[in-house]
């Protein structure tokens, strides 16, 4: 049963759906190739947070690729225009529907730590010397996640698929603001690195707005990588540069930066491979919603959230910041890529009115402590466990949507962890290196199920997330914000599900991320808007001045999709239709 929608002061925002007029305005800017963060229309549809990236998707759409081609193809081209979120050295998540086969799948393409890290080799190091280092760089999984997704779904090959990547490297993208400020703010440790401030630091500074930018080295290793394939990365010699760069950071001579050298060996290469999961699965409001499983914790944590919500009277944002709040306790204690993760109990019914109980009318004290999902429910089963602290992650990755003519659909994130990643550039390549292995917990925390290991794949919050009907997809959702993503996507489902709002006024709304945390970070717009309220109800805020950078797209019929990016977030995304009209 579905329930009833919550005229609640939360839905009642400045609506940024589409008027006819405006519809006109869009098919115009589209035309112009100019950003716009919503559109509407047919054959297909994009939405990401580059404008390059959502052309090159569009591209592929109308030249007869499908959702999947299109997806690989933007996420090179983010590795260019967005190089601090995501690359060809870093990983992600795809969830992906297959309208043939009326079946969703998933493609683990996460970093692994190399064999020789142990669960204390992180133990005694600061954390922002772990951020900067050779040690923090896991075994790129992007190119293998390209690899199989294209052979596995997609029609174009990875040479074709990276042409557009190619174009954009080598011709250059106009400076924005961002990429100035994303720059300027790691401009102290890219210094620090002398391949890195050679490409990042022209004339010993960040390339000014509204310069072009160009990395052609970057488009010589698509080229290359097009030509000689995955195998080029994985023990070839891509591979053995990219192990020589961990092993010896090549810092900047005078540098009193401690950059640690890293363990990531030839064979950790070879030996990577990128993994068909079956993804999580609740039913929430009368709809399927679908995830990634570990060692993603996006797909446990929203569903289980979203069974909290659904076991209670109502949800509105103090029942919401609630069920985050205990979903971020179960994440912590019992998620990983370690065996026996109880996934199936997490997602359970009876597991969540267990949860549910425990949501009352004001705030319940901090930290919330983990329940017992071991398939025995017996009405209100006080918590036994510890609280884990939440680790810190970083606040970039990017996402992209994209859904083809023929109805597949695909919620893509992808990866470097750290904005701009470990700030190690791999000499005479362009990319930047990942520090994805910072995602374990330090230590010592025995127990913890996120402890490094010897090819361990370090637990991950993206939540790529598609939205099923009566068995059709009617929307998809992702966003950026390491341990923020979650709430970000589980707001988004809120905002449109129980608070009413359209899927612009529901990426646009301001946003608040409880994850079992002392106080609930917040905007300003949220604070502004619902301090007062849930202060009364026992609830602490400090403020977060920005919150993810999702996209999205809806289908408003079987063969209309509305595409919707952030308006302002991150400098606003990019969303794009193959055609307005029909």
């Amino acid at each position: 049963m579905r329930r009833a929608i919550i005229p609640a002061a939360a839905a009642v925002l400045v609506s940024l759906v589409p008027a006819p007029a405006a519809l006109a305005q869009q098919a115009h800017t589209q035309a112009h190739n100019q950003k716009v963060p919503v559109a509407e229309g047919y054959g297909g549809a994009v939405a990401t947070v580059d404008l390059d990236a959502s052309r090159a998707a569009i591209s592929v759409l109308k030249r007869g690729g499908n959702a999947m081609d299109a997806a690989v193809a933007a996420g090179a081209v983010l590795g260019v225009t967005e190089p601090y979120s995501a690359g060809l050295a870093g990983g992600g998540f795809m969830v992906y529907y297959d309208a043939r086969r009326r079946e969703v799948f998933t493609i683990d393409g996460r970093e692994t730590a190399p064999r020789a890290m142990t669960a204390t080799s992180l133990e005694g190091i600061p954390f922002e010397e772990g951020v900067t280092s050779g040690l923090s760089a896991g075994v790129p999984g992007t190119v293998a996640n390209w690899d199989l997704a294209l052979r596995r779904f997609g029609t174009i090959s990875l040479r074709q698929a990276l042409q557009p990547a190619i174009e954009v490297a080598s011709k250059g993208f106009v400076v924005d603001q961002t990429f100035h400020d994303q720059t300027a703010a790691n401009a102290g440790r890219f210094k620090d690195i002398a391949s890195t401030a050679e490409l990042y630091l022209p004339n010993g500074a960040p390339p000014p707005v509204g310069s072009v930018f160009r990395n052609p080295e970057l488009a010589d290793t698509y080229r290359e990588l097009g030509r000689r394939g995955p195998g080029w990365l994985y023990g070839g010699q891509l591979g053995k540069e990219i192990v020589a760069t961990v092993k010896n950071p090549p810092v900047t001579p005078g540098s009193t930066r401690n950059v640690r050298p890293g363990l990531m060996e030839l064979s950790d290469l070879r030996d990577y491979r990128a993994i068909q999961r079956r993804p999580t699965k609740v039913s929430y409001n009368g709809l399927d919603v679908y995830g990634m499983a570990p060692p993603s914790s996006g797909g446990s944590t929203v569903g289980e959230a979203l069974n909290i919500l659904e076991a209670l009277p109502q949800a509105g944002l103090h029942e919401y910041l609630e069920a985050s709040r205990l979903a971020f306790a179960d994440r912590g204690k019992y998620v990983g890529d370690i065996p026996g993760v109880p996934l199936r109990e997490l997602l359970s019914d009876g597991f969540a009115k267990e949860r549910a109980c425990l949501v009352g009318g004001t705030a319940m004290p901090h930290p919330a402590a983990p329940g017992e999902p071991d398939g025995t429910y017996e009405g209100c089963a006080p918590p036994t466990g510890t609280a884990t602290p939440v680790a810190q992650e970083g606040p970039e990755t990017t996402h992209l949507v994209v859904a083809d003519r023929w109805g597949n659909v695909i919620a893509y994130n992808l990866t470097i962890e750290s904005t701009g990643g470990n700030g190690i550039v791999v000499p005479g390549r362009g990319v930047l290196l990942n520090n994805e292995l910072t995602d374990f917990t330090f230590g010592p925390a025995p127990g913890d199920p996120n402890l490094p290991g010897p090819g361990k794949r370090p637990r991950s919050s993206m939540a790529p997330t598609l939205v099923f009907d009566d068995g059709r997809p009617v929307l998809a959702a992702g966003s950026p914000g390491g341990s923020t993503i979650i709430t970000t996507v589980l707001q988004i489902l809120l905002n449109r599900y129980e608070l009413g709002m359209s899927l612009p006024d529901a990426l646009a709304a301001p946003r608040a991320t409880q994850r079992n945390t002392a106080q609930t970070q917040a905007e300003q717009g949220f604070l502004d808007l619902y301090r007062a309220e849930l202060e009364a109800k026992g609830h602490s805020f400090v403020l977060n001045p920005e919150i993810g950078a999702a996209t999205a797209l809806e289908f408003l019929s079987r063969n209309r999709v509305q595409a919707v990016a952030e308006p302002s977030r991150r400098g606003g995304g990019s969303a794009m239709v193959v055609s307005p009209s029909r």
